[in-house]
């Protein structure tokens, strides 16, 4: 008898635990997880930097550290010796800045030299905590940064949290780095969690005399590493000393020096994750570099689609008559080509394959449900929301012009994926 009581305790204890993860997860409208196949590659510093970034565009951001054994967030934004504010059974985040909630395992050791060991249950349950126990409150977005590798860490959170909007992957230009990444791919496959892309930290670097770009190591290999794999690239970070120096003081590169070619790369990675939420471009980031996995497209070829009805934009992409397609030469800022398709039966999950397959690189509309945002990502295809309904040579003129104007996205379903 006495068994049978503690196992339904147990059961009782562990829906009340489901429950309350639900409810905090409902409040975060999109959860990023930032990965890498190796140490050394800069991670802990992208995510910090996006996270920030992403609270500069003013976004309610909240940052979750997950790293048992070399926790750096703490370090990276000057939060060491910091300690969550505890009330009741429940934790509040470090607020950092206005729109920036940090939580991190670094906070919870007492002494950071400590080594933390602890086995893949334990940290399954540490973990389920800091998503359950943690008053996050209403979030756009939620980045987590693991430690390298595809072990219990990201297993853990790709398990509690169901229908993650992507994964951002980060390597260098070496082929050592570049094999983890294939892993940590494969990985995201595994576990049904789609590939927000990839991103090559410390490609070249800026002369801190000169300013010039020189190419200490080999570059394009995580672009040429992510059309071999089917996944977008968005872009290269390059070697800057003064990010070495604001990370060991505790200040975001971006928000220090947002001028730099390197900050603005990083805002450049920034762009597919604020168009989750159909937000407009910074006017001072370019256009986002093409995923490179089309390779049918001509060299140098980008392929943008639009949809259409009655001769403009559609006002959701699911419901066009058909698809105006553009190619678009980025060096010359000309259009190629043009050339219009029917669209195809409208069933589940059918128009990012159709477009992918097309080899276009980037869709331009109205509005568009968040399950179809993440196919088009896992697709390799850019997505930019909340373009007015307009003539479509215009509207592609205006992005070739670093001059589109993004509104918010104009679509309301969240049912269905087209």
């Amino acid at each position: 008898m006495g068994e049978e009581n503690n196992k339904a305790a147990d059961s009782l204890k562990a829906f009340k635990e489901s429950m309350e993860l639900n409810t905090r997860l409902n409040q975060i409208k999109h959860k990023i997880m930032v990965l890498s196949g190796k140490g050394g590659v800069g991670k802990s510093t992208v995510a910090a930097n996006i996270a920030v970034s992403l609270a500069m565009e003013g976004r309610k951001v909240g940052l979750l550290d997950t790293d048992f054994h070399g926790p750096s967030i703490p370090t990276l934004l000057n939060l060491e010796g910091a300690y969550p504010e505890v009330i009741g059974e429940k934790m509040r985040p470090i607020e950092y800045g206005d729109n920036l909630s940090v939580m991190s395992i670094g906070f919870l050791v007492p002494n950071k030299d400590d080594a933390v060991i602890w086995r893949g249950p334990m940290k399954m349950n540490v973990i389920k905590q800091l998503l359950t126990d943690v008053e996050w409150g209403e979030l756009d977005y939620l980045i987590v940064d693991f430690p390298p590798g595809t072990g219990d860490e990201p297993l853990s959170v790709a398990q509690l949290i169901p229908g993650i909007d992507g994964a951002i992957i980060v390597t260098t230009p070496q082929n050592l780095s570049l094999n983890d990444v294939r892993k940590c791919i494969n990985f995201c496959h595994q576990v049904k969690v789609p590939v927000t892309g990839v991103v090559e930290n410390m490609s070249g670097l800026i002369c801190p005399h000169c300013g010039k770009f020189i190419n200490v190591f080999k570059t394009g290999g995580g672009e040429k590493m992510a059309a071999e794999m089917g996944v977008p690239f968005l872009g290269t970070i390059p070697l800057d000393p003064r990010i070495v120096e604001t990370s060991d003081n505790g200040e975001p590169f971006v928000s220090h020096f947002s001028n730099t070619e390197a900050a603005k790369a990083f805002r450049g990675v920034v762009q597919p994750i604020l168009a989750m939420s159909g937000s407009a471009l910074s006017p001072d980031v370019p256009a986002p570099v093409p995923s490179a996995h089309q390779e049918q497209a001509p060299s140098g070829i980008y392929k943008i689609a639009i949809p259409v009805t009655d001769g403009v934009l559609s006002a959701h992409f699911g419901h066009c008559d058909v698809f105006d397609i553009f190619d678009v030469d980025l060096a010359t800022k000309q259009v190629v080509e043009r050339e219009t398709a029917p669209s195809p039966p409208h069933e589940p999950g059918l128009l990012p394959r159709w477009l992918a397959d097309r080899g276009v690189n980037l869709i331009i509309a109205g509005g568009m449900g968040p399950q179809a945002q993440q196919l088009f990502a896992a697709s390799g295809v850019d997505v930019f929301l909340g373009a007015a309904s307009d003539d479509p040579e215009a509207i592609v003129a205006a992005y070739l012009a670093n001059t589109l104007d993004l509104g918010n996205n104009t679509c309301d379903h969240h049912d269905h994926n087209h």
